[in-house]
């Protein structure tokens, strides 16, 4: 038993163990007969208070069905006698009933691992039973890529720096159809699944929203049967793993790999060089992570690059004694692929952002070349757009457009005029931001230095798309200026990616309908009169962004699942979102609405203890829960809610104990991480906790307001924290955030939105009813007018005044860490609209006070909430990519049980 594990544990261990040892035994005896399955499958566990079993619909695509020995594998298609051979002792599936399972999980302990089959710890235990779950992912992935080979059909490659995949082993399990089985397996044999998957680390290969929309997305091609890729980079590290010392952000190392990563395949085979500083050669290697699809017999997979040097080793320079000139090339070339966006405030850290991008980008185009070509050998270039389709998600990946030139013309020798016709109908790009500072830009200096064939490829499309914008504006210097991929002169030219990414693209759009239009009207309005002058008026366009039910509802919310499936009778919604607009008529069912309220205590409950394990703070569930975890940005505007918290406490600290004891109790939630090179975001952070460290040490009003902040925030925590929500905040001034995807997980987990007309809170809004959201501050044609007249000084608001002033007397420590917060909402440099949106902010959550304290009401506007988030899915995002962007077809794989 491992000694790490509480007394308690010990002696349950033990038991189990003990168990354990029996179970090992007679596994080492028994018969390898499989037992075949039962023809329907049910979701494991699903209970409403008061023990009921709830029917579920059957699973029409089931890992369970298909280890059924009469069930075969597709064979190889060839009278080859090896092939056959090899067909008939690999000709049915890996068995799923309880003891293959259990075998399996040992074979892997002790096989592949290592280790003493009759003694293994809890991450022996998680690292055997992913590798017997991936031994199912693996078949499932060769069956569908031979499928698409057969087929032949039109290809999709997502294109992402972030791939923010969360833990895997739970995920799989639940799109396998397997939870259940494994669940009984693994108890027989000293394990509790839930513990197991604790075990797993996150994959530290993403930040932020655009990296959980990536990872969102992957689910839904698979599901939805589209033969589409993921392509990124296999960090050794993440950004960082945030930790809170003294109040302070201090980076320490996501070191995720340390142990390994038994859900990726190491693909030795599959490499490809890429080029640096003219002749510097690195190699990237592919390391394929499988996507399995939910109901559905479809997987398709991850492909990240890790960098190699070309050359391992200088052997002369190694036996002269130079030991780091002989290892300087390996070094230079693992730099690229070590940690997620390196800070780039100095030249070095540019240098290998921009690295990254390239490296990526390149060896995934050479592996979609590679397949195009191997698919159907002499098939002409021509055909390449009616073969592939490649999104760029961001900037990041848009030099993608000058390395396919360069890859076309170089390598396949096709002239400038075919290459580009075929480059501008293969790439499509997906803008995430309305923020200049975020449209990534690029020194001409840097990019000479670095890619010196792709500077001169950029160079000359934009000498002929200056052309071409003369063509149509004539001499008009500021309009070209304007559409010039090229900015600014001498040192100071730079090269505007996104502009290279919408001329080099068939299609651009933004992620949600007012997002769209601000791409249109203020961000890109020159592109869009230049195209409408061409007579295409649908090149920009909008597709709002969606989440994976899967992930944010079935798995890190069991409780309210089991309400929703109850109500609707099946969980079909689990893959049809839609269905949830039929929870609309049980909005007056007082039953229903307790189990709601039931279930939102259960993950209160939840949060609460890991907010004691890991904070040592305690929580009051019975305290309205109010939310707000994402990136720590100013515009996101975190300081705001610290703002309103301290006014909060103002006010209390004023009241007499018996006036308290009328006020709403409300615990505060804040997490995300800082940039490490951002340095007002870390002071608003600074801010955060020493405000908490004061009230939540205050006896006169910590049972009536606490403030928590939760450090490191990723998937793993996000799906314990978002369920528990009552009011969640996605408080960005209007006209800054794209869309958001946390503000549709919090809604769709029960919660109550308090926010802007801002991103997709204006499309929740017009989903789940005014009635149920709560909308404060400026809209977005306002903000100009009210930017001026806070420039020329328009007064603050008296509440303001005095948190500002609290903030000042040193009342929450030193007043001179957070003078750079203060001073950046003063004197005019308020550029995100803290003062103006102040008042109406109070006001708001005023509001939200008076209506929590009526629960029924409360539990009816949560479940209209969740009942109108149907239109919120991945499931219908990735749907009208593929079909007004990719012209990509679903291609199901046959169903081997027909």
């Amino acid at each position: 038993v491992p000694r790490t594990l509480s007394r308690n544990r010990q002696v349950q261990a033990m038991g189990m163990r003990a168990a354990a040892v029996v179970a090992l035994a007679a596994l080492a005896c028994a018969d390898a007969a499989r037992l075949s399955p039962a023809p329907t499958r049910f979701f494991n566990n699903l209970r409403l208070r008061g023990g009921e079993e709830i029917p579920m619909m059957t699973r029409s695509a089931s890992q369970q069905d298909l280890s059924n020995p009469s069930i075969k594998r597709p064979g190889p298609g060839t009278k080859d006698p090896v092939k056959e051979k090899i067909w008939s002792i690999s000709s049915t599936y890996k068995p799923a009933d309880k003891t293959s399972i259990q075998k399996s999980v040992v074979h892997h302990a002790e096989h592949t691992l290592a280790t003493d089959r009759y003694n293994f710890d809890e991450h022996t235990a998680y690292q055997s039973v992913a590798l017997s779950v991936r031994d199912y992912l693996v078949e499932s992935l060769r069956d569908t890529k031979a499928h698409y080979l057969k087929q032949d059909p039109k290809r999709v490659y997502y294109l992402s720096l972030e791939f923010l995949m969360g833990r895997s082993l739970l995920n799989s399990l639940m799109n396998l159809d397997l939870q259940k089985p494994y669940k009984e397996a693994l108890e027989e044999i000293g394990f509790k699944l839930e513990d197991l998957v604790e075990q797993e680390k996150d994959a530290a290969l993403g930040n932020g929203g655009l990296g959980r929309l990536a990872a969102c997305f992957l689910d839904s091609m698979a599901t939805l049967n589209l033969p589409a890729w993921g392509y990124g980079i296999r960090y050794e590290h993440g950004m960082f793993e945030q930790r809170i010392k003294d109040g302070i952000q201090v980076e320490y190392p996501d070191t995720w790999l340390t142990k390994g990563n038994p859900w990726e395949i190491q693909r030795l085979d599959v490499k490809y060089a890429v080029n640096f500083y003219g002749s510097e050669k690195v190699m990237a290697v592919a390391y394929d992570v499988p996507i399995p699809g939910y109901d559905t017999l479809n997987t398709n997979s991850l492909r990240l690059w890790s960098a190699m040097p070309d050359q391992d080793i200088d052997l002369s320079k190694f036996n002269e004694g130079d030991y780091n000139a002989a290892l300087a090339a390996r070094q230079r070339a693992l730099e690229i692929t070590q940690v997620l966006y390196p800070n780039d405030n100095n030249y070095a850290g540019k240098e290998l952002r921009l690295k990254q991008q390239y490296f990526f980008v390149s060896a995934t185009l050479q592996d979609v070349l590679q397949t195009f070509v191997a698919a159907k050998p002499g098939r002409s270039w021509e055909e390449l757009p009616e073969k592939v389709a490649i999104q760029l998600n961001d900037t990041h990946p848009s030099i993608g457009v000058a390395e396919l030139m360069r890859l076309l013309m170089d390598n396949f020798k096709l002239g400038w005029t075919l290459a580009w016709s075929i480059v501008c109908k293969v790439f499509a790009y997906t803008n995430h931001t309305v923020l200049p500072e975020a449209l990534e830009k690029w020194p001409v200096t840097l990019m000479q230095n670095l890619l010196p064939r792709i500077t001169e490829i950029i160079f000359e499309i934009n000498r002929r798309w200056i052309n071409e914008v003369r063509e149509v504006f004539g001499d008009d210097g500021n309009m070209i200026s304007k559409l010039s991929v090229i900015e600014g002169d001498g040192e100071y030219k730079m090269i505007r990616m996104a502009h290279l990414a919408i001329i080099g693209s068939q299609k651009v759009n933004g992620v949600a309908a007012i997002h769209a239009e601000i791409v249109k009207s203020d961000v890109f309005p020159q592109f869009v009169e230049y195209y409408k002058r061409k007579g295409i008026n649908d090149k920009f366009i909008g597709i709002t962004n969606g989440v994976t039910c899967r992930r944010w509802m079935a798995q890190c919310n069991p409780a309210l699942s089991t309400v929703i499936t109850k109500c609707l009778g099946s969980d079909k919604w689990v893959r049809d979102l839609s269905l949830l607009d039929g929870l609309k008529k049980f909005a007056n069912d007082d039953k229903v609405l307790d189990e709601v309220m039931a279930a939102k205590l259960e993950n209160k409950k939840r949060l609460a203890a890991y907010v004691k394990e890991h904070l040592d703070v305690d929580v009051d569930t019975n305290t309205l829960f109010d939310i707000q975890v994402k990136r720590i940005h100013e515009y996101k505007r975190q300081l705001l809610n610290v703002l309103g918290i301290i006014h909060r406490y103002s006010e209390l600290k004023k009241m007499s104990p018996a006036q308290r004891q009328n006020v709403q109790a409300r615990t505060c939630f804040i997490g995300g991480k800082a940039a490490a090179g951002y340095f007002i975001a870390k002071k608003i952070i600074a801010l955060a906790n020493a405000v908490g460290r004061v009230i939540n040490s205050d006896p006169d009003t910590n049972q009536y307001l606490k403030l928590v902040f939760i450090p490191n925030y990723k998937v793993g925590n996000a799906q314990i924290i978002i369920p528990a929500n009552d009011i969640s905040e996605h408080i960005s001034t209007a006209g800054t955030e794209a869309s958001g995807t946390s503000n549709m997980k919090f809604v769709m987990n029960g919660g109550i939105i308090i926010g802007t007309d801002d991103g997709a809170n204006i499309e929740i809004k017009e989903n789940v009813g005014e009635e149920n959201i709560f909308i404060f501050g400026a809209k977005c044609h306002e903000i100009a007018d009210a930017t001026r007249r806070m420039i020329e000084g328009a007064p603050w608001d008296h509440r303001l005044v005095n948190v500002v002033n609290m903030i000042r007397s040193g009342h929450f420590g030193n007043p001179v860490d957070f003078e750079p917060v203060l001073n950046s909402i003063e004197k005019g440099r308020d550029r995100y609209l803290l003062a103006h949106d102040f008042p109406a902010y109070i006001d708001c959550q005023e509001k939200v006070d008076a209506a929590y304290k009526d629960k029924k009401s409360w539990a009816r506007k949560c479940l209209n909430a969740v009942s109108g988030m149907g239109f919120f899915s991945t499931d219908r995002t990735i749907d009208e990519y593929a079909t007004k962007i990719w012209n990509c077809k679903p291609c199901p794989r046959p169903d081997p049980r027909a």
